[in-house]
């Protein structure tokens, strides 16, 4: 045992934990999923990272009081225990109860006076602990799963509650911040696609000046809109504004490749392989990211990521999603399940990028695709897109607008990356005794008043 942790204590979870048990699909499964008020967590909402609102299912009250046993307390803690996400764990977010769980997520409910609920959540993402729960499931079974009896025999060690609330404190602040350049980040994105929209798809300025409302705009904005319809091949569009294809806007457009050579060429630091898990809508994520050897990425040189580049997903389950590349994670090539769209001078890749994530674009792109095996889209799908092109002057000034948006999200997400970084070196030092917290409960006194 290391000799910084003889003043811990070794415990089992079912020793220091109200409650330990999973949850229930209501009767009729996916189906009777019924859109009520109540949140149903899945395992696909539970992630060591954090909790994951995408599919998050809702019930109704008549469901929910079938699974009253199952109800989320806040401060649970949430741990998966079948399938490929066996072993996930997190907290759910306050806004995000009431709610219950199924049947492949247990929730663990700790006696705070023993064992606080954030420290346990740490303890248990923490990557030898990760280890344990990963060879307890596969141990035996022809599916992952850990058992209720697996979860309360698991021993832990831990240092008095006090000393818990402080180790938490200090990774759940470095959270904190990461979590709240998310949200900020995509608030930021919502404006951007709310300016894209009502200047290039609800034409909201020349609606207004052709039906003579109030000026909304600055006025060197406002004179670049024209003031009237007119009829065009792709409908009414604002006069002077040119239908064109994506084609006609772009100097690349192109799929890359996987290297030869297989798992050989990848390796822990070299030019970055984007694949289409770090391809989301309007975000890139870092998370998954393979490097591959100089030798591979020569091997690759036609599909070298330039800045500013759009990103589009073009087959499986991921398809269309796109973004526009983080400068920060050049130089890259790109493998064969995503294109690169590479704007024209003059024309901003945010226009392009934007246009692409449109409900009414990604249908066009999808009606392309009808009656293939697999969905999946072409160069010459995408080539075909149609997009209205406004003025030159237009373009720019919608660039200058944006520009400072996205470079204040890409600051955010290399800042996210710091403090995730700090976090996953403090945390298995600190669940192991390595490093100590002095004064533990002094500290917990100066940063909670």
């Amino acid at each position: 045992m290391n000799t910084v942790m003889v003043d811990w204590r070794r415990s089992t979870l079912g020793d220091r934990c109200l409650k330990i048990g999973s949850g229930a699909t209501p009767r009729g499964g996916k189906e009777a999923y019924l859109g009520g008020a109540i949140s149903l967590i899945r395992s696909q909402n539970v992630y060591n990272g954090g909790f994951a609102r995408s599919g998050l299912a809702f019930i109704d009250e008549a469901q929910a009081s079938e699974l009253s046993n199952v109800e989320v307390a806040p401060d649970d803690v949430l741990l998966n225990i079948t399938g490929d996400s066996v072993a996930r764990c997190c907290q759910v977010p306050l806004e995000v109860l009431p709610a219950r769980v199924n049947q492949h997520v247990s929730i663990i409910r700790t006696d705070k006076r023993q064992l606080d609920p954030r420290f346990l959540r740490y303890l248990l993402i923490e990557p030898r602990m990760q280890q344990r729960l990963l060879a307890l499931a596969s141990a035996g079974a022809t599916r992952n799963a850990l058992t209720k009896s697996m979860i309360e025999r698991l021993e832990i060690a831990h240092p008095n509650v006090i000393e818990q609330r402080a180790i938490a404190h200090v990774l759940g602040t470095l959270d904190d911040k990461i979590d709240l350049n998310s949200r900020t980040s995509q608030t930021i994105r919502e404006v951007a696609r709310a300016l894209y929209r009502d200047w290039f798809i609800d034409f909201g300025p020349v609606r207004a000046k052709a039906e003579g409302r109030d000026q909304y705009l600055c006025l060197n904005l406002w004179e670049l809109f024209p003031s009237a319809f007119c009829e065009s091949p792709m409908g009414l569009a604002p006069a002077t504004w040119t239908p064109s294809t994506l084609k006609d806007q772009t100097t690349k457009i192109g799929s890359g490749a996987t290297p030869r050579g297989g798992k050989s060429v990848y390796v822990d630091h070299g030019a970055a392989l984007i694949r289409s898990q770090n391809v989301y809508d309007d975000e890139f994520v870092w998370d998954g990211l393979a490097r591959i050897t100089d030798a591979a990425a020569a091997q690759l040189a036609g599909v070298e990521v330039k800045t500013e580049d759009v990103l589009l997903n073009i087959t499986g389950a991921s398809i269309l999603r796109t973004c526009v590349v983080n400068p920060a994670v050049l130089p890259a090539r790109v493998n064969q399940h995503v294109a690169i769209i590479r704007s024209k001078s003059g024309v901003p890749s945010r226009f392009l990028h934007l246009h692409l994530a449109q409900e009414k674009t990604k249908n066009y792109l999808l009606g392309m695709n009808a009656g293939g095996s697999r969905e999946a889209v072409t160069k010459a799908h995408i080539e075909s897109v149609p997009l209205l092109m406004p003025s030159p002057s237009l373009l720019e000034e919608f660039g200058k607008v944006v520009a400072p948006m996205y470079q204040q999200i890409d600051a955010f997400a290399e800042e996210s990356r710091t403090l995730a970084n700090c976090r996953d070196l403090l945390l298995p030092r600190l669940m192991s005794g390595d490093i100590r917290i002095k004064d533990a409960e002094r500290f917990i006194q100066e940063v909670t008043t």
